[in-house]
């Protein structure tokens, strides 16, 4: 599978690098067609990848494979970047690219690295130990989530109320039992004295005529429910779990223990090779560095008559003068470092006659206008063509390419069935590394000894060069002063306490929770098969569920699961998940922190209610929080109703609450985030038209919208949600028709529809009375729907945010080329009828003569 991969991953980089440059297209369907097939491509790699390196034994294959792993993943996120900015949308359709590749809808779906969690399974309990002991140290009893399982509290006189109405009704039960019993008696006492009036064959035949057709009821019922099955109409009965599965369990049970074992001898082995490489080969590497050096010094001298500056530790000291280039290149370079500082001190006196070339300019302008109008059309035309921008990942992909190709292609491992390291790869990297810390040592020696000698051979020169370098030293600490100047940095508030402190008091004022374990695979929802049918009708779908699934993955799962990809790729800092209630904002929240393990902060306006007020009291949190999430990343905040922070107008009865006391702050605290901090702001709103448009876009740059589920999520949801109820949909129950009537119906209600049929006492009842569709009917009769309206309104706004209006602007341009190209034939068709009464003339002339 490693082979194959790679193999993949070879030709679509033949593909990314072509031997001639590619000219930029202006067609954005055929732009958008190649950022598809390399998003689809690469999204299969990702997906083998993944599975190798799940499965692979081998400590340094596998840290071969993870550079690969990351630099795909990396790819996959720019890609998508770059097809949002071609597309102004976050959800793209890939109907004809999938048909063309010949997949299916389900290899859309992007993997979820079960490294992610696995590599911190450690963390993760220590994390839970400590929240659990922090809880019952504060006493707070934590609640089930499970809505069915939580307890309710009631007066004195309403218990009291149920266990009357729960005796009585045990007292009837027993009653009516009692009752069946004497009747049962009588009638059995009433027909026990009767003679039996059918001889033996009569009965014989009354049985065989009762078993006969019962038997065959039961036959016709199976064949019957094996072609239902065969054709797709009623889904399989899912058995248990089989002896194959049962066994591929415990073997990867198996198998983690043997990748925890190897990573651990690994791990042994460099610090053991480490230490030989240093008493061995230290001191010959220091020999070999010094002679090397010595001997560059002399060839500059003899090439250039002058000892050569040594480079600082910043340009990479004496490691980038052996970086493939001969002494005179390097002299070359310095030389021209010169050249470079005189033409700066000589552009100071040129500013001087910079005042009479500008009159001369001027003259020369009048001539040159047409040539320069050429010149910008012509740039302008470059402009609206589409160039692919450079990748930050494709150098790594390259690299781990160039490095499997050239160390583990091909490679003879038939002595290491086990799959333990290779000491001989351990040995050459520790060489290249104890080489790097010995050449620190050796430079400070060697810019030593080249001082020495500059002292002994150019006494003049090298006294010239000292002062010149303390001027120079003065200066930059003069602007390393000013600089300081510039940059303050922020105060610590809490330099006098601990990290467990903060993380304590956090938790106990309810702003550090305990996140669901919900995993993504739960937000059930099927593909857009219409996506592209209707894009090419000028109609713009709403997005699927599996699309809702995919961006949550790319925008928020892959970058916290992953620092370097977090660190190179386009980042987003702040993401809102906008939708009617229902459609599942909290539970993505939740499973977002699951799928990575990140801690989950809940700074919305009803938690923040009445803790810490004052402005001072709202930065003391902020920074608390900020604090706790960047020493314990990833990390995920979480402000639930983020409309209230932006209100346009705060309304009468949530003035005490200050909905907006975060406002200002939250943009600050934004800022401070950087690229290399797994931090991640995560917004839910049920009603984003009552915020402040401008700076809620400004907060929020990624805006996901949460449709209600179409007739094919709508179905999966049904069937899913009835067996996990433990009821396993049969021919009787109709959930087609089902899926249709809960047409615009949210996953909520039809969650609560299911727990409001199948009650305890319901599934006792289903071998006796199977369930049917006219159940659910009531439960749903009593939830309003999501309306045509809101969702019309959910899409009129998203239609004001910076994407929606850059869409709407391309559509306008679009339209108006359309018109133009209709002008145009309009026209041509115009000089075509007036020229046509002239032909005609023409060719009765010609008849004539």
């Amino acid at each position: 599978m490693w082979a194959k991969a790679q193999v993949e991953l070879e030709d679509l980089l033949v593909e990314e690098f072509p031997a001639t440059a590619p000219r930029p297209q202006r067609d954005p369907l055929r732009v958008f067609q190649g950022l598809a097939t390399f998003y689809l491509k690469y999204l299969q790699i990702f997906r083998s990848l993944e599975a190798v390196y799940d499965q692979m034994v081998h400590p340094q294959k596998r840290c071969a494979v993870r550079n690969v792993l990351d630099g795909v993943m990396g790819r996959l996120l720019e890609l998508k970047n770059q097809m949002v900015e071609l597309e102004f949308s976050e959800f793209h359709y890939f109907d004809d690219v999938l048909q063309d590749l010949k997949m299916t809808p389900d290899d859309l779906e992007v993997p979820i690295p079960r490294y992610f969690v696995r590599e911190k399974t450690r963390i993760l309990r220590d994390r839970e130990k400590m929240l659990s002991h922090i809880l019952a140290k504060g006493g707070h009893i934590e609640q089930p989530h499970d809505p069915e399982m939580s307890v309710q509290t009631m007066c004195l006189e309403e218990a009291v109320r149920v266990l009357q109405v729960c005796e009585r009704a045990r007292q009837g039960r027993l009653r009516a039992r009692f009752m069946r019993e004497i009747g049962q008696g009588r009638t059995s006492g009433r027909t026990s004295g009767t003679p039996s009036a059918l001889d033996p064959n009569q009965a014989a035949t009354h049985i065989q005529k009762v078993w006969r057709g019962y038997s065959q009821r039961k036959r016709t019922q199976r064949e019957r429910l094996e072609e239902m099955i065969l054709l797709g109409m009623v889904p399989e009965q899912a058995p248990g779990p089989s002896p194959a599965r049962l066994r591929a369990q415990q073997e990867e049970v198996r198998r983690r223990l043997t990748q925890d074992q190897h990573q651990a001898e690994y791990h042994r082995a460099l610090e053991e090779v480490k230490e030989s490489v240093l008493t061995v080969e230290e001191a010959d590497i220091k020999e070999t560095l010094q002679e090397q050096i010595r001997q560059w010094f002399m060839e500059c001298r003899d090439a250039t008559g002058k000892f050569p500056d040594f480079p600082n530790a910043e340009d990479g000291g004496s490691a980038s003068i052996f970086a493939k280039k001969t002494p005179e290149q390097v002299a070359a370079e310095l030389a021209a470092k010169e050249e470079e500082k005189e033409r700066k001190r000589r552009s100071k006196g040129k500013k001087e006659k910079a005042g009479k070339d500008r009159k001369d300019k001027k003259k020369d302008k009048k001539g040159k206008g047409k040539g320069r109008k050429r010149k910008e059309d012509a740039e302008k035309e470059d402009e609206e063509r589409w160039k692919i921008p450079p990748s930050h990942f494709l150098p790594t992909v390259k690299e781990g390419a160039k490095m499997y190709k050239e160390v583990w292609h091909g490679r003879d491992e038939r002595h290491n069935f086990v799959q333990r390291f290779d000491t001989q790869l351990i040995r050459e990297e520790k060489r290249l590394e104890v080489e790097e810390e010995v050449r620190v040592q050796v430079d400070e020696l060697m810019r030593q000894e080249l001082r020495s000698l500059k002292m002994t051979v150019d006494r003049d020169k090298g006294r010239k060069k000292k002062k010149g370098k303390k001027g120079s030293k003065k200066k930059k600490k003069k602007g390393k002063k000013s600089s300081k100047k510039k940059k303050k940095k922020d105060k610590d508030l809490t330099a006098d306490r601990t990290l467990e402190s903060l993380y304590e008091e956090l938790v106990l004022e309810g702003f550090l929770i305990r996140p669901m374990n919900t995993r993504l695979s739960e937000y059930i929802g099927d593909f857009s098969y219409l996506g592209t049918t209707l894009r090419q009708a000028d109609i713009e779908p709403m997005p699927s569920l599996s699309d809702v699934r995919q961006l949550i993955t790319l925008y928020g799962i892959l970058p916290l699961g992953s620092q370097r990809v977090h660190e190179k790729a386009p980042q987003v800092k702040a993401l809102l998940l906008a939708g009617p209630a229902g459609v599942g904002k909290k539970m993505l929240v939740h499973a977002l922190c699951t799928e990575t393990g990140a801690n989950l902060f809940n700074l919305s306006p009803a938690n923040l209610a009445g803790k810490y007020p004052g402005r001072s009291g709202l930065q003391y949190l902020l920074h608390m929080v900020l604090k706790v999430a960047r020493q314990l990343q990833p990390s995920v905040i979480w402000i639930g109703d983020a409309e209230k922070t932006f209100y346009k107008k705060v309304p009468k009865q949530e003035k005490e609450m200050e909905p907006k006391r975060l406002k200002k702050d939250l943009s600050r605290a934004l800022k401070s985030v950087r690229p290399d901090e797994l931090v991640l702001v995560v917004g839910t709103t049920r009603r984003p038209f009552d915020a402040d448009l401008k700076p809620f876009c400004k907060v929020y740059r990624k805006i996901l919208l949460l449709p209600r589920p179409d007739y094919a999520s709508r179905l999966v949801l049904w069937r899913e949600l009835l067996r996990c109820a433990g009821v396993e949909p049969g021919p009787g129950l109709d959930l087609s028709s089902l899926a249709k009537v809960t047409d615009g119906y949210t996953q909520g209600h039809i969650k609560q529809t299911v727990r409001a049929v199948l009650s305890p006492h319901r599934l006792t009842q289903l071998a006796s009375r199977p369930l049917s569709a006219a159940e659910f009917i009531p439960p749903l009769a009593r939830q309003d729907p999501v309306f045509k309206e809101e969702e019309e309104a959910f899409k009129a706004w998203y239609s004001k945010t910076p994407v929606g209006r850059r869409r709407a602007r391309a559509a306008r341009a679009l339209e108006e080329e359309a018109e133009r190209g209709k002008d145009r034939k309009s026209k041509d068709q115009a000089k075509d009828n007036r020229k046509e009464p002239q032909r005609k003339k023409k060719k009765k002339k010609t008849k004539r003569k």
